[in-house]
């Protein structure tokens, strides 16, 4: 059903120029796409709108946005090409009508962990600049201010621009790095027995990092540099020894006939693992040096990772590490009050950008806040910043569910941000489920019908009104309102946590009630994670026993990796492979021995052709099905390993359920993938290619393994289609049903009026936050009206 825009009919005298004002998109197929053929109007705000997995991402990012860029980096030069990404063409017949396409979605900020709000949005870059200009006692140019420049002595010639040789001797560039912590803001203490285990050699495996191998190159540097023996136990190392294994500085050494560099063991992980931001470790890696680092905050700089001189001067009394430390809402009247005329157009470009984050509701953060800290709805209001004052028009914004995080007190705001950059004559794309945001749409494309395979089609383009009466899946729930619970369950018991002051939190009292489903909410930044993350999921700082957290971080993985092998039913199915078939398991892994010898178990073969995007083209031999052809003439319940990798979740929850295939460890979790609504996923399907909302309902499935325990849920509806929330309440229902706590920070209006007990922290956000305001049933909420959750569930459920 296609309703036809204004933009397609034009008077005969109309300007050649004004007739390229849509985006034409003809026989897209990316990912799940069908064949899909729509025109979108340029200059408008268009949401798409379907269930998770309909084929949203795939036509915005994937199709639309994606040639935008792969067309803008043709544009220079293959020398500078080579040092781009390189983009392949999206499977797509025709695409016009294309602007530069600016991507602003929920992928974390940094796995840099010197990283931070101020540096990711050039506020810091531009304080610096202030401080080199105001600051008393003056210490030298920008440089002085930075905590990632370190200072720096230098000998030899200068040579000017005009030719002339100066001699230099210990000439001082002061920087702003701290020299104990090197501008981190905390330093390390490593416990070797972490990293070795004193009672083996090296040849036996001593050294106990992840990754450190006996036979592999990271461990053959230290067993044949003949720097340190590799075969006497490390307790009985002599003193220089233990020494030159832990710390000898760089050294050339030979290996196997090839120069390499030795280094101390110490050193070596500190560069290699220590050096990244922790948030964005792969969990091995991440268990690891939780377990085997600790770190505190540096005593000379305080944690401010600044040195003593940029930490002296000051403006108006306050100095750099103190203004990064403020929430910004106050650094940007601190910065307003600044009366400077020689410095005006910089602190009226510093006041705009301060004030742009409290207009986008992240007056609550600070600049030295680390950037891999942020949430994904906090990081993509953070990349909107810099877009907020633009004077660009003619641009294709792009976003990914912009109210992901937000109260419903907030999202009129970024509603009115939106239409903002439409009105400056931008054409804004917007991925989206909630009615809230829907609702302000000039154009609506609904994608569907169903999910995966079965989705992948438009089933409507048109205005809000059209879609209501369309009939589609979207149309229907789109006036959805789940009705307050008549009655709530008794809780069995309480988590208590008293004095709570982490963050932003003003020694926070309370009790979360066990045995019930428990909603905490409140706006952004008013507490929530501080409160649920910091003094629920921990207990004085460690995990507290019983409690299983889900939360928004990203599934890392490869292409190789699948739903299969991320919950771990792969395994089950491999070994019920092998019995039937008398062979080992290892056949039954594309990633091991039954992986086609052609293209390793890739099931493709990649063609790098330098600067043009790198062709993959399905491997001749095994024909794209990555294992050898002897592998798939083993057979369990008449299905080959290929075609059981094929599946869908819903046919393989019943082919694995009896008869001889019967494998009932796999499925116990392919019962749980249908709990959580992905029965339409092939249990082989790539992980690179689902949706945010799919993976955090994979995370969801395994956690729900662990019955009769606290589980605590962050944002469950997030990436969740209207008619999958209803979905979404009765698992949590059949979870606190079977003796699981479940307690839940949301912001969704349905998800509060189901739960049993809410708990509303607030009133606001930041040092305005970090208060219990309300405590109890919805329905006493919504009586109440006391705070702006009550106003908003009130409105809500039409009370």
């Amino acid at each position: 059903m296609t309703t036809p825009h204004p933009a397609d009919q034009h008077p005969a005298d109309a300007h050649p120029a004004d007739t390229h004002d849509t985006i034409r998109v003809r026989g897209a197929r990316e990912n799940n796409l069908r064949d899909v053929s729509v025109d979108i109007p340029k200059r408008r705000l268009s949401v798409f709108t379907g269930v998770s997995g309909s084929g949203k991402s795939s036509l915005v990012f994937a199709t639309i946005a994606a040639e935008s860029q792969r067309m803008i980096n043709e544009t220079y030069s293959a020398f500078v090409q080579n040092f781009m990404p390189s983009l392949g063409r999206p499977d797509v017949d025709v695409l016009e009508g294309l602007t530069t396409a600016i991507i602003v979605d929920q992928e974390r900020m940094g796995a840099n962990a010197r990283s931070t709000v101020g540096t990711a949005t050039d506020a810091n870059a531009m304080l610096r600049v202030l401080f080199s200009r105001l600051g008393d006692p003056y210490i030298g140019p920008p440089n002085a201010f930075s905590f990632n420049v370190p200072t720096t002595k230098v000998s030899g010639e200068r040579e000017s621009a005009t030719g002339e040789r100066t001699v230099i001797e210990n000439e001082v560039y002061l920087g702003g790095m701290c020299p104990r912590c090197e501008g981190m803001g905390s330093v390390s203490d490593i416990d070797l027995d972490q990293l070795v285990d004193r009672s083996k050699s090296l040849s036996q495996g001593a050294i106990t990092v992840p990754g450190y191998t006996p036979d592999g190159w990271m461990v053959r540097i230290f067993t044949e540099s003949g720097i340190v023996d590799a075969d006497r136990l490390v307790r009985d190392f002599s003193a220089e020894m233990l020494n030159d294994f832990l710390y000898k500085e760089p050294t050339k050494v030979k290996v196997a006939g090839i120069n390499m560099t030795y280094e101390g063991l110490v050193p070596r992980i500190q560069k290699s693992m220590l050096s990244k931001d922790v948030e964005a470790m792969q969990p091995h890696i991440r268990a690891f040096v939780e377990r085997a680092v600790t770190f505190t905050a540096c005593r000379e700089c305080g944690g401010t990772r600044l040195a003593e001189p940029a930490r002296r001067s000051r403006i108006a009394g306050v100095s750099i590490a103190e203004a990064c430390a403020m929430q910004i809402s106050d650094l940007a009247a601190w910065v307003a009050a600044i009366d400077a005329p020689g410095v005006g157009p910089l602190v009226e470009t510093l006041r705009r950008t301060l004030d742009s984050f409290v207009e986008i509701g992240l007056g609550y953060l600070s600049l030295d806040r680390p950037a891999g800290t942020l949430s994904g709805g906090e990081a993509q209001r953070t990349k909107m910043i810099r877009h907020l004052g633009s004077s660009l028009t003619d641009i294709t914004y792009v976003f990914d569910e912009p109210t992901v995080g937000l109260h419903p007190h907030d999202i009129q705001r970024m509603n009115d941000l939106l239409l903002r950059l439409r009105d400056q004559g931008n054409t804004v794309l917007v991925v989206e489920h909630k009615p809230e945001a829907i609702a302000i749409a000039d154009h609506v494309v609904d994608l569907g019908p169903g999910a995966g395979s079965a989705g992948g089609e438009i089933v409507y383009t048109g205005d809000l009104a059209g879609l209501r009466a369309s009939g589609t899946l979207t149309g229907r729930h789109l006036d959805d309102r789940a009705a307050l619970k008549p009655a709530v369950r008794t809780p069995s018991g309480a988590i208590s946590v008293r004095g709570a002051s982490a963050n932003n939190l003003q020694g926070v009292d309370v009790d979360v009630p066990l045995g019930v489903l428990v909603v905490v909410t409140g706006v952004a930044g008013s507490g929530k994670s501080s409160l649920i993350h910091g003094e629920v999921v921990l207990d004085g700082g460690a995990p507290r026993e019983g409690v299983v957290a889900v939360d928004q971080s990203a599934i890392r993985g490869s292409r190789r990796s699948n739903p299969a092998t991320y919950t771990g039913m792969l395994e089950p199915i491999r070994k019920a492979f092998a019995k039937a078939n008398g062979v080992k398991p290892a056949l039954f892994s594309a990633n091991s021995e039954g992986a086609c010898p052609s293209c390793n178990g890739a099931g493709v073969i990649d063609t790098d052709l330098g600067m043009l995007a790198t062709v993959s083209t399905p491997c001749d031999d095994c024909g794209g099905r990555r294992f050898q052809a002897s592998v798939l003439e083993f057979r369990l319940g008449g299905a080959s390993i290929t075609d059981v990798l094929a599946m869908p979740v819903s046919e393989a929850v019943q082919f694995f359920a009896s008869g001889e295939s019967r494998v009932p460890a796999a499925h116990a979790i392919l019962e749980r993938l249908v709990d959580v609504g992905l029965g339409y996923l092939t249990i082989g399907q790539p992980l690179s290619t689902l949706s945010g909302g799919e993976r955090q309902r994979l995370k969801l499935a395994m956690a729900m393994a662990d019955t009769g325990r606290v589980l605590v849920l962050d944002e469950p509806t997030t990436g969740l289609h209207l008619a999958d929330v209803e979905q979404l309440l009765a698992m949590l229902d059949r979870l606190v049903d079977r003796g699981t706590s479940v307690i839940v920070i949301e912001h969704h209006q349905a998800v509060m009026a189901h739960a049993d007990w809410i708990i509303d922290l607030g009133p606001g956000a930041g040092h305005d936050g970090g208060r219990i305001v309300f405590e109890g049933t919805p329905a006493d909420l919504v009586a109440a009206r006391s705070t702006l959750t009550g106003e908003h569930l009130a409105q809500y459920v039409g009370g």
